[in-house]
C-alpha cells in the first residue's frame, strides 16, 4: 500500500518508508509534510518484502526510511538484500531500540543514519534527510571525480608507454643513418651533388628534431582530465 504527500516547493525528495507500524508512518507523513523548504513525496510499504518489490520497479527513490525490527526480517537483512539488488539508496533506520551494537552494525552495512523514533520532531527529521541526501550527493560527485582521473592518469600512461617505444623503434634507425651520411660526406662522389646531400642532412635534421621533441615531451603540463566541475549539478 502506498501514499503520496507533498508540499509547496522544487526538486521533491522521493521516500520510501518502509514500518508495519500504521499509526508511525502517518506521525512522519505529517512532520514532513508541514516542512515548508521542500516537497516530499512518500511511498509506504508495511514490510521488507514489499519495499524490495517497490524498489525493484521504481527507479527514482531517494531515500529509505526503514524501521528495524519486522515479524518476518529486519532492517539488517533489508540492507543486504538491498546490495545484493545493487541498488545504492541512502537509509536511514527509525527504531525505538536504543542499541548501540545494533547502530555500529547499521553503519558498516553502509546505514547512513541511525535515529530513534521518540526523538524525532518537526524540524529534526526533514534537516536529517536533506542533510544525508546533501552529503551523498558530495561523496558521489568527489568519486565521479576520482574515476575520471584515475582514467586520465591510465589514458596518460599508455601515451607515455606509447611514446617511449614509438622513440626507442626510431633511435636505432636514425642513429644508422646518421653514421652513413657521415661516412657519405667525408666520400667523393662524382653521383652525388652537395645539394643532394644538404637537402638529405635538413630533412634528416627535421626528423631527428621531432622525435626528439616527441621524447622531452612534458606530460605534467598537458591535461588528461576533461572534468568541468564549476559547471557539474545534480538534482536529487
Amino acid at each position: 500500500m502506498s501514499t503520496v504527500d507533498s508540499n509547496n516547493g522544487s526538486n521533491p525528495v522521493r521516500i520510501l518508508m518502509v514500518d508495519d507500524d500504521v499509526a508511525f508512518s502517518r506521525v512522519v507523513r505529517a512532520i514532513l509534510q508541514l516542512y515548508r523548504q521542500r516537497t516530499f513525496i512518500i511511498t509506504w510499504k508495511d514490510s521488507v518484502e514489499s519495499a524490495l518489490a517497490e524498489i525493484e520497479q521504481n527507479q527514482d527513490i531517494d531515500l529509505i526510511l526503514t524501521d528495524y525490527y519486522f515479524p518476518t526480517s529486519n532492517g539488517l537483512e533489508f540492507c543486504l538484500q538491498l546490495d545484493q539488488m545493487g541498488r545504492s539508496i541512502p537509509i536511514i533506520f527509525l527504531t525505538n531500540a536504543r542499541d548501540f551494537k545494533l547502530a555500529v552494525e547499521a553503519m558498516k552495512l553502509g546505514v547512513e543514519d541511525y535515529l530513534l523514533k521518540d526523538d524525532l520532531d518537526q524540524a529534526y527529521l526533514p534537516r536529517t534527510i536533506l542533510s544525508i541526501l546533501d552529503r551523498v550527493l558530495l561523496r558521489r560527485h568527489k568519486l565521479s571525480i576520482e574515476k575520471r582521473i584515475a582514467m586520465a592518469e591510465s589514458r596518460a600512461q599508455v601515451i607515455r608507454e606509447l611514446v617511449v617505444t614509438v622513440c626507442h623503434e626510431f633511435n636505432n634507425p636514425l642513429a644508422a643513418i646518421k653514421i652513413s651520411f657521415d661516412l657519405l660526406q667525408r666520400q667523393t662522389m662524382e653521383t652525388v651533388t652537395p645539394d643532394m646531400l644538404k637537402s638529405f642532412e635538413s630533412r634528416f635534421n627535421t626528423i631527428d628534431s621531432e622525435i626528439k621533441q616527441l621524447r622531452d615531451l612534458n606530460f605534467e603540463r598537458i591535461d588528461f582530465h576533461e572534468t568541468k566541475t564549476s559547471n557539474s549539478k545534480e538534482i536529487l
